[in-house]
């Protein structure tokens, strides 16, 4: 197995409600499962290769919730990349060269058994973890906008935060509303639903924690 590591942030926006039933070990809100997802990685390396700086994105549809598999996902690999920095994040953000059930991308992998050909494109992109605020953007495939959530009655930011102990895709996430249109050979609109900001440091052997 190729040891690699991915230090970066994420925006991922759901079909879910607020806080996302997923989360919890519970059914989706809707029954299925429709997700965008954008990555700025900090730091990285797939065996030799250097991964910093790069961007990726991904897009996945569910006919159910994702443990009944069936789904389909697109991968996006910045187009700055070169050939072996392709390559790299395809294999990680497919599930390979992972030790098994260790990070999101590999059980995203295992449920989506249709992988549509991965594109390389100009990813404009910001996130903000720590105010909630991002915005992904992938010309002819999709767009994603991320806010705070805010208190319907005064307007006021609302802050929560989800910890997971025993993960496989962040320590601690920020909760956030967001909307995409999908307009690719995925196709999603969302609109004010489950937003998530979170500080991620993946391995090939699952999430590598603040406290180790």
């Amino acid at each position: 197995m190729i040891s690699w590591a991915i230090k970066g942030r994420e925006l991922a926006n759901c079909n879910c409600d607020y806080g996302c039933p997923c989360q919890f070990n519970a059914l989706p809100t809707t029954g299925t499962c429709e997700a965008a997802v954008g990555y700025q990685i900090e730091e990285g390396h797939f065996g030799d290769v250097d991964l910093s700086g790069l961007r990726a994105a991904t897009v996945y549809w569910w006919p159910g919730p994702v443990h009944e598999g069936n789904g389909k996902m697109q991968l996006i690999i910045d187009d700055k990349a070169n050939e072996a920095q392709r390559e790299a994040l395809i294999k990680i953000m497919s599930g390979e060269e992972t030790e098994e059930m260790a990070t999101m991308w590999f059980i995203y992998g295992a449920m989506a058994p249709t992988k549509l050909t991965p594109l390389f494109k100009p990813i404009d992109l910001e996130i903000d973890v720590e105010n909630r605020v991002g915005r992904v953007s992938v010309p002819g495939v999709f767009e994603t906008i991320g806010e705070p959530i805010r208190n319907p009655m005064t307007g006021d930011i609302h802050r929560a935060r989800i910890d997971l102990t025993d993960g496989f895709e962040y320590e601690v996430a920020e909760m956030g509303s967001a909307s995409t249109k999908a307009i690719g050979e995925i196709k999603l609109i969302l609109e004010n639903t489950y937003g998530q900001f979170a500080h991620i440091h993946l391995s090939n052997t699952g999430i590598v924690r603040k406290a180790a």
